[in-house]
């Protein structure tokens, strides 16, 4: 394995130290299903599910109680850094999250995990963290697959074989708070996004059972609307285009420019340009061109999470076998139809059965007989241009979210490796206040 501090030039009053010189590592607990306690009694004990990235999940399904006696080295202090130890996913293994809940009660760690914890007349707690979540620390590097085709950590091996560059507890400190900085910015970015994300729900359940104008409501066979709005199904004001995947076999269908939707590409409201693309002798081949303005619905697959994904094409674009395009008709905007189907999506996952491969499907005669709320065309214009605010709401904050995050990668490395020296920063203000 190449030493990630290979060729890194390190300042005189930075040493390179073995990473056991750092920290206490130990692996956690195993137990026997007797041990096992009801929840909510005995040791709680953090294991895989419970970390993620950079946070511990307290109220995980998966949670184990246990009551036998614990070792104290089992049980997890203010500033230790519990890890994932093994995995399906090479990618997983080191997974992290810093433990700082302050408690009455004991938490241990399972077998499996393990923690590390920083010596602190060596190392700056936070500064630890950030050092073993930055490149130069390479988890995967110290893997092996078992029989059972998991990923095991070599702790042992990692401890006396991993060195890394070791700043003076001054400027470790000083490196800390700038990265935390950072963090807490993508923390606040974050909030925000979900905060946005809970507003658009909640518009949505006001908005499309009780409209704008604070009129009577009236039951439907959908829930309650306003009185003056109709209820209709999608084949009354909508046709259907259905999907295909052009050959791979001839390189050529896929060296277009023609935009080809796939499930993976469903994951905003708003699609104007995606991963593949077709030429147009694909499209003669027998696919098809949905025209801008259509609303695309998954079908076939990947129906995850009680919600069916679906999403307006702003250009016109082809797609897959696995996406129905709905069509609106003279009297349905297609940007009110994508939030009447982004509200009532839940009903729509009732819809889905599964086909003999036992493949989540939408069939085709569902989606058409699949039945929306449908105001006048200035009441569609009305609520699709509330939603539409919050949308760009939502995409300022992700954006910012992205440059952050771009931010705070490059300045981890820069910091950890000596590129930069924490006195030579400064900081962009507009992203980080």
């Amino acid at each position: 394995m190449k030493s990630p501090i290979e060729g890194l030039q390190i300042p005189q009053d930075w040493q390179i130290a073995p990473i056991s010189s750092l920290a206490d590592f130990r692996r956690g607990i195993s137990w026997r299903k007797q041990d096992e306690s009801p929840p909510g009694e005995g040791t709680l004990v953090i294991s895989i599910p419970n970390i993620k990235d950079g946070w511990i999940d307290y109220q995980s399904k998966f949670n184990h109680y246990i009551d036998i006696g614990i070792p104290a080295s089992k049980l997890l202090r203010e500033g230790d850094i519990v890890f994932v130890g093994s995995s399906g996913s090479i990618h997983n293994v080191g997974r992290n999250a810093r433990f700082s809940q302050a408690t009455e009660n004991s938490i241990a760690f399972a077998s499996f995990t393990f923690t590390a914890r920083p010596n602190p007349s060596v190392v700056d707690s936070h500064f630890f963290y950030f050092l073993v979540n930055s490149d130069l620390v390479p988890f995967q590097a110290f893997c092996k697959r078992a029989a059972d085709g998991k990923f095991n950590f070599q702790l042992r091996d990692f401890a006396s074989r991993l060195v890394v560059p070791l700043p003076p507890l001054v400027e470790q400190k000083a490196i800390a708070r700038e990265l935390a900085a950072v963090k807490r910015a993508i923390e606040a970015q974050e909030q925000i996004i979900q905060i946005t994300t809970e507003l658009k729900k909640a518009l949505m359940q006001k908005l499309f059972s009780e409209g704008f104008r604070g009129e009577p409501q009236k039951e439907t066979e959908i829930g309650l609307v306003p009185e003056s709005w109709g209820v209709v199904p999608l084949s009354d004001v909508c046709r259907f285009q259905s999907g295909g995947t052009p050959s791979k076999q001839n390189p050529d269908f896929w060296q277009g420019t023609i935009p080809w939707v796939s499930p993976k590409d469903m994951k905003r409201p708003r699609l104007n340009d995606v991963a593949d693309h077709i030429s147009i002798e694909a499209l003669e081949s027998g696919s098809k061109l949905a025209p801008a303005g259509s609303v695309f619905v998954v079908v076939r697959g990947m129906i995850l999470a009680k919600t069916v994904p679906v999403a307006l094409a702003t250009v016109p674009m082809a797609i897959n076998q696995d996406i129905k395009a709905i069509v609106p008709g003279a009297e349905l905007r297609s940007d009110f139809l994508l939030y009447a189907l982004e509200a009532f999506r839940e009903s729509m996952f009732k819809k889905v059965g599964r086909s003999g491969h036992g493949t989540a499907t939408l069939m085709g005669h569902e989606v058409a007989a699949f039945k929306i709320p449908l105001p006048d065309m200035q009441t569609q214009e009305e609520i699709a241009y509330a939603f539409q605010n919050i949308e760009r709401k939502k995409e300022l904050h992700e954006q910012k979210y992205t440059s952050i995050q771009a931010l705070f990668s490059t300045l981890l490395h820069e910091l950890m490796a000596a590129k930069t020296r924490v006195n030579q920063l400064n900081l962009n203000t507009e992203l980080i206040p």
